[in-house]
């Protein structure tokens, strides 16, 4: 996202000289300036409602697009801990490791969204860097 802003401003120069004269004034000026936002994050995935009401069963969230960390908080926070760790893998299939989860996104997940889900799931996201496209 990119705004331009434009500003005109008159600039005025007063020089007092030996003999207590100005000097005439500049013509006004244009000065326009670029900022440039970054660009924004996608938004966290938003966890489906417990499968049901005692706690024991969920139904998995679409995390595809999301952060990895974020995705991996969003499975701890919808089963409480029940399911507690995730696996992840280099979807590109160079075979470099999640070691800063924050640094991937989330381009595949080994449980589709809407299954249900258990204690003990095994939850396995493929990964590629942030700034890499998912294949």
């Amino acid at each position: 996202m990119r705004w331009v802003i434009g500003l005109s401003a008159a600039v005025i120069a007063t020089t007092t000289a030996c003999g207590g004269t100005d000097a005439p004034a500049e013509p006004p000026r244009t000065v326009t300036v670029t900022v440039t936002a970054p660009a924004p994050s996608p938004p966290a995935a938003t966890p489906l409602p417990p499968a049901d009401s005692a706690g024991t069963s969920w139904r998995m969230p679409d995390l595809v697009g999301s952060n990895l960390q974020d995705a991996q908080n969003a499975v701890q926070d919808l089963t409480e801990f029940q399911v507690p760790v995730t696996t992840s893998h280099d979807s590109t299939g160079a075979g470099r490791q999640q070691v800063m989860d924050r640094n991937w996104k989330v381009c595949s997940q080994s449980v589709a969204p809407g299954t249900t889900i258990t204690k003990g799931a095994r939850i396995d996201f493929g990964t590629v860097k942030l700034d890499e496209t998912c294949r």
